[in-house]
């Protein structure tokens, strides 16, 4: 694989990461909102990623192919005064769990940094190339 493709791949990874850590701060700045426009409080999202297949064109690396909603059901919160309290009282908060959520932000912003580093190694190897070329 040459130092382009390496380049390639890792920048995959950086994008797929950048968005994961941009559905995670989404599911954490509504993690407490009861109500949503479809209905119902807000829902966990998550990112699908799928292994891209090396061609001639793209040496592999890594693509979101959609955002999920996770099935897990609501959180169920006694509170009868509460505007979206069921008539048992209780409110439907999102299934997201903050400790949950922070674990998978430092994996992400990890897997972000490995990326990076990668991305780095193969440009100062291209650069060396070049300087040798120079010699």
């Amino acid at each position: 694989m040459g130092l382009i493709n390496t380049m390639r791949v890792s920048a995959s990874g950086l994008s797929a990461e950048r968005l994961r850590m941009d559905i995670i701060a989404d599911n954490l700045a509504n993690a407490n909102s009861t109500r949503t426009p479809e209905g119902g409080p807000y829902r966990r999202k998550v990112a699908i990623f799928e292994p891209i297949t090396p061609t001639a064109s793209m040496p592999g690396g890594v693509r979101v192919v959609g955002i999920a909603h996770d099935p897990t059901p609501p959180r169920l919160v006694y509170q009868p005064g509460h505007p979206d309290a069921d008539p048992n009282g209780y409110v439907a908060y999102p299934n997201v769990e903050m400790v949950h959520e922070m674990v998978d932000l430092i994996t992400a912003s990890r897997a972000y940094e490995a990326n990076i580093q990668a991305f780095n190694a193969a440009k100062n190897m291209f650069l060396r190339t070049l300087d040798i070329g120079r010699v």
